[in-house]
């Protein structure tokens, strides 16, 4: 028998183009996993995340914002006067915010009664005044301006610089005056003044700075003020008196002159810049006597003592001072 050689069977010839190999077949189609819940977590983590920073950063600044208004307050006072943003700058926007702080004073000696005014600066009820308004009073009264009365008792005085210091008995949650800086005051700056002049609690009027660093002569002994009824305070200026004699005792100090009116019973008041912040203490006016011999009111000419005199003189005040 005769064997063949065979020869391996040759592919048949491919057109042009066509690949050599029959190509591979297709791979079976993968199951596509479903998207996971988790992949949405960065987006809300970056919604939680800003809201996080929206209120860490609304905490922030409400932060600041009490801790300024706090250091502008005289201490413990936490409700510091502030001016409405829609009412700043205006007569009527300062009234509304600082009348709370200001009270009536009525002090008693066996010299007589006298009426005047007071800044409430910390929110447990001190207040600030002039010294002769309570200067050897056997017995002082504050009204607020709710009609609320307290018994007050004089902490310390400084004659020299015609100021006193008094603390309400009792008195807690006061809405305490906020100190501004009467060193950036000029002349011509617009001012308001709050006090109880003839007894009418929370009387508001207004002018301007008239003069800065006025020479003004107070008595320092209460007897010529009290002989004055309702405090028709007596003081000296430009070489003239005012209002009656100072007497032997007297202090001179500088002061703020303003045209807003002022009547016997505004001094130990506030007067108040466009912001709502007590740049002095209203201390003296003049007040000419009329042909009946009653006070014929304020002829534009007021004076008080710089707040930053007041401030500078709170610890000896609050140590008891002269007195």
């Amino acid at each position: 028998m005769t064997d063949y050689y065979q020869y391996p069977q040759q592919p048949e010839p491919q057109p042009y183009g066509a690949p050599a190999y029959p190509p591979p077949p297709p791979a079976p189609p993968q199951a596509v996993a479903p998207p996971r819940a988790r992949a949405k977590r960065p987006v809300a983590l970056i919604a939680a995340v800003a809201i996080a920073a929206a209120v860490i950063g609304g905490g922030a600044s409400a932060l600041v914002q009490q801790l300024t208004d706090k250091g502008n307050s005289s201490g413990s006072g936490v409700n510091g006067t502030t001016v409405a943003q829609s009412s700043k700058g205006t007569v009527a926007g300062v009234a509304q915010a600082v009348s709370p702080s200001i009270v009536e004073i009525s002090a008693t000696s066996n010299a007589g009664q006298s009426t005047g005014s007071g800044v409430i600066i910390t929110a447990d009820g001190e207040i600030v005044t002039n010294n002769h308004v309570v200067s050897g009073a056997d017995s002082v009264k504050v009204r607020l301006s709710d009609g609320k009365t307290y018994t007050a008792k004089v902490v310390g005085t400084d004659p020299d610089k015609d100021l006193a210091l008094i603390t309400l008995e009792g008195a807690s949650n006061l809405k305490a005056a906020t100190l501004g800086d009467s060193g950036k005051l000029g002349v011509g700056d617009e001012v308001v003044a709050i006090g109880s002049p003839e007894g009418l609690t929370g009387t508001v009027t207004s002018g301007i700075v008239s003069a800065l660093n006025r020479d003004v002569t107070v008595a320092k002994d209460q007897e010529p003020q009290r002989q004055q009824g309702r405090g028709n305070w007596p003081f000296e200026f430009g070489g003239q008196q005012f209002n009656g004699d100072t007497g032997s005792s007297k202090t001179t100090y500088k002061a703020i002159q303003t045209d807003a009116s002022l009547n016997p019973g505004n001094s130990g008041g506030a007067l108040i810049n466009m912001n709502g912040e007590i740049i002095g203490i209203n201390s003296a006016m003049y007040s000419p006597s009329s042909t009946g011999g009653s006070t014929a009111g304020s002829v534009g000419l007021g004076f008080a003592i710089p707040i930053n005199t007041v401030k500078a003189d709170l610890d000896d005040l609050r140590s008891g001072g002269d007195s």
